[in-house]
């Protein structure tokens, strides 16, 4: 997943300075990334941690100490349905193979949710299998977005850029892997 975390922020028009959220952080890889992309950025990573996975946040404060970031990052029990920020809080999100794991969420709304507390003029981030049957039309969402000011709207086919082709990222079941970016 290195790889990937490497494309995501890639991506991100990101200038450093500011808080970043990570939406469903898992084990903290992604959080921890960005923070030694970024050394002067404050990283907020929130994920359920479902049994299921493993993670928890004593891991991610671990991981993050391990790496020399702890400082920087901070990590939380949250709920991508409905996120415990106010509107505006951050001036960049980022999230990786999160969404599709959400059960009977819209998938639209919940980029929706994540969109909600990016501050204005904030940057975003955010990669997924994107299958048409859970996800729906993205380019109309992406132009959606673009209708409600959004700039710089666009969708990045990881599944080439991140594992080299299509093929390849379906044998891991990422196959429709898109990396919705922009800024707010």
């Amino acid at each position: 997943m290195e790889g990937v975390h490497h494309t995501v922020l890639s991506h991100l028009d990101y200038d450093g300075k500011g808080k970043l959220l990570d939406v469903g952080c898992g084990s903290g890889a992604l959080s921890i990334r960005a923070a030694l992309t970024w050394p002067e950025t404050k990283v907020t990573g929130i994920d359920y941690w479902g049994a299921a996975y493993g993670y928890g946040q004593a891991m991610c404060e671990k991981n993050a100490a391990g790496e020399g970031v702890g400082s920087q990052c901070t990590f939380q029990h949250g709920d991508a349905n409905k996120l415990d920020f106010p509107d505006e809080s951050f001036d960049a999100v980022v999230s990786n193979y999160v969404y599709h794991n959400i059960t009977g969420a819209n998938k639209q709304a919940l980029l929706l949710e994540s969109l909600r507390v990016l501050k204005k003029g904030g940057v975003f981030a955010l990669n997924d299998d994107m299958k048409p049957r859970m996800y729906g039309n993205m380019e109309a969402f992406a132009q959606k977005l673009r209708d409600m000011g959004y700039q710089e709207v666009r969708l990045i086919d990881t599944a080439k850029e991140a594992f080299g082709s299509r093929r390849r990222a379906a044998m891991m079941l990422l196959g429709d892997s898109r990396l919705l970016v922009g800024r707010k």
